[in-house]
């Protein structure tokens, strides 16, 4: 074998190795939907059982901010769930502060009020068809102003980020609570942020 064979192959050798170094010492870079970082993100929940429910939902959600989509909710039978989150992938950060803070809001006297969902992230459609049905509720002038301080103080300015059906659930579980038991514009502005279902963890850069 000659000298300059020899030479050629040595070139070639040295070429691969240091491309093959390149290519493997380069961080992996994880997509967002990537199982190792799908379980990381779990994994930040504390509550097992509520790790493994934030797990089902984000991945067999069935939430959209369409309107036909909406339209669709009321020939939904009633033990049908409309489940995960509308404009943004779930947060699992979002998603545990929001369930246990409507936990909390809750065990406040006056507030335990059977159509506030537990999970914004996963309500029945029955009780979505009930609460869409108060939405053109009219108030009266006095109750009117709690719910226009809620439009004006909550996060999103309103029930939701968009005219979703989460709009029409929210804010006819709104007008429901501020007439039959006087909730307060406060109280409301509380709840409608607890129950933010749009995903994305924006507002929570800890």
């Amino acid at each position: 074998m000659t000298r300059k064979l020899l030479l050629t192959i040595a070139g070639l050798v040295v070429v691969a190795l240091g491309y093959s170094y390149l290519s493997y010492s380069k961080p992996l870079k994880l997509g967002p939907n990537s199982s190792s970082q799908q379980q990381a993100n779990i994994s930040s929940i504390v509550n097992p059982t509520r790790a493994a429910k934030f797990d089902y939902l984000s991945q067999n959600g069935n939430s959209s901010c369409s309107a036909s989509f909406k339209d669709s909710i009321v020939s939904m039978p009633d033990d049908s769930r409309l489940r995960g989150s509308c404009c943004s992938p779930m947060s699992p950060h979002r998603y545990s502060e929001h369930v246990e803070g409507l936990k909390k809001f809750k065990t406040i006297d006056g507030q335990n009020i059977a159509e506030i969902p537990d999970d914004p992230y996963d309500i029945e459609a029955g009780l979505a068809q009930k609460l869409m049905s108060y939405y053109d509720m009219e108030l009266t002038p006095n109750d009117q102003k709690a719910y226009d301080y809620a439009m004006e103080n909550s996060s999103e300015k309103g029930p939701c980020c968009c005219k979703c059906w989460r709009w029409y659930v929210y804010g006819g579980l709104a007008k429901y609570l501020i007439r039959d038991y006087k909730f307060t514009g406060e109280q409301i502005t509380e709840l409608w942020n607890l129950s933010d279902g749009c995903g994305g963890d924006e507002e929570h850069q800890h």
